[in-house]
C-alpha cells in the first residue's frame, strides 16, 4: 500500500531557528519572583522568544546566566532575549511601575481573575512566584491586580512554566496588533 500524498506546503515543518524573527517585541515583560528551578526558567526563557517578549527579569535566586541547564532548557533563547537580574521582585516592580507598565500577578489569590476573562493591555508586566511559596509579600502588595489558571481537580495550581505558558500567549494574542480582547 502506497503512503497517502500530502499537499508539502501543509506538511512543511519548521525545524530550528526562525530567519524572519519579528524586529519588533511586544509590550510584556516576564518577572520572576525567585524561581527555583533552571528548567522552569529555561523553559519560560524559550517561552518569552517564542512569544517575542519585551524583556524577562530574573529575581532574587531564579536562575540566570550562564547556567548549563537553563541554557540547555532555553536552547539558546538566552541569547535573543532582553534578559537581566535584578536583586528583588518588588525593585523590578516598582522600575516598570514607574515606566508604565501594569504589573499582573498570575498568583492563586482570592481576588484573581480567570485569564479566560482577564483583559491585558499594553505595557503590562506579568509576575510569576517561586513554585512553592507563591510571588513574595512584598511585590504581591505592588500588583495592581493577579490572574488565575482555574484549577478543577485537587491541586489549586500547576507547574509555573506551563502557566507561564497559558497565561503568556493570551497575554500576547490580546496585545498583538489588530487582535480583538
Amino acid at each position: 500500500m502506497e503512503p497517502e500524498s500530502h499537499d508539502k506546503a501543509a506538511v512543511l515543518v519548521q525545524r530550528g531557528d526562525r530567519a524572519d524573527a519579528p524586529a519588533r517585541r511586544l509590550p510584556l515583560v516576564i518577572v520572576l519572583d525567585r524561581l527555583r528551578s533552571a528548567m522552569n526558567t529555561g523553559n519560560i526563557l524559550r517561552l518569552a522568544d517564542a512569544i517575542a517578549a519585551e524583556e524577562v527579569i530574573c529575581c532574587g535566586y531564579t536562575p540566570f546566566p550562564p547556567h548549563a541547564k537553563l541554557e540547555k532548557a532555553s536552547m539558546g533563547a538566552e541569547s535573543a532575549l532582553r534578559l537581566r537580574h535584578v536583586a528583588t521582585a518588588a525593585e523590578a516592580l516598582v522600575e516598570l511601575k514607574a515606566r508604565g507598565y501594569e504589573p499582573v500577578g498570575v498568583e492563586t489569590v482570592a481576588s484573581a481573575e480567570s485569564v479566560w476573562t482577564a483583559r491585558f493591555s499594553s505595557p503590562v508586566a506579568l509576575v510569576f512566584g517561586n513554585e512553592a511559596l507563591g510571588i513574595s509579600d512584598e511585590a504581591l502588595k505592588l500588583c495592581d491586580r493577579f490572574v488565575v489558571l482555574p484549577a478543577f481537580g485537587m491541586k489549586n495550581s500547576i507547574n509555573v512554566a506551563t502557566a507561564a505558558a497559558v497565561v503568556c500567549y493570551e497575554a500576547a494574542r490580546q496585545l498583538q496588533p489588530g487582535n480583538p480582547p
